[in-house]
């Protein structure tokens, strides 16, 4: 929680009236759909590029859902979007769905030789920002009690985020499931 959910409360902070958008939805996108949630009269919107995520992210409570080139095609621009894949593909996606005015922050850790390219235009021209959140910009002893205090009102529940409970000796399976990218979050039993 404290990566997506820390980048939607302490960077993104969207106000009644806007939109969130989270361009990759896996444990930690969904943390940062989960938190946009809590916030009233404000629009969430998902997109990933597997569809078994998006129908996830629906179930959620999503707004909309689309996969990257449809919402570009679409035209979709929100306020506020989260970036958490690591991947400059995504951090791409991310920036062109930013309107004019918006914050794009990015989560995700791509690997160091990773490059995009972008217009500069666009950020001077719609006063756009790009803003890096490493760890959701989270100070643990202030973010915790903050989202114990939303899952304890009903409004953050984080258990939603659990796709499977599997037993250690399942952990190879669970490991390729999170490869595959159709594994949320894994609880371990023993």
């Amino acid at each position: 929680m404290l990566t997506g959910g820390g980048a939607v409360l302490n960077v993104g902070n969207p106000r009644p009236g806007q939109s969130v958008a989270v361009v990759g939805l896996g444990g930690v996108g969904m943390a940062a759909v989960l938190t946009a949630l809590t916030y009233p009269d404000v629009r969430v919107i998902g997109v990933d590029q597997m569809p078994e995520k998006l129908s996830a992210a629906k179930k959620l409570g999503v707004h909309d859902a689309y996969t990257p080139q449809r919402a570009t095609d679409a035209g979709v621009k929100a306020d506020v979007v989260v970036e958490a894949v690591g991947h400059p593909g995504a951090l791409e996606t991310a920036i062109a769905l930013t309107a004019p005015g918006g914050r794009t922050v990015t989560v995700g850790l791509p690997p160091p030789d990773a490059r995009i390219s972008i217009s500069p235009l666009g950020f001077v021209a719609e006063g756009r920002s790009l803003i890096g959140s490493y760890l959701g910009s989270a100070v643990p002893s202030r973010d915790i009690p903050r989202f114990v205090s939303l899952w304890r009102s009903g409004r953050l529940p984080v258990e939603s985020l659990v796709s499977s409970t599997i037993r250690l000796d399942d952990i190879n399976a669970a490991m390729d499931r999170l490869a595959d990218g159709t594994a949320i979050r894994q609880l371990i039993t023993f």
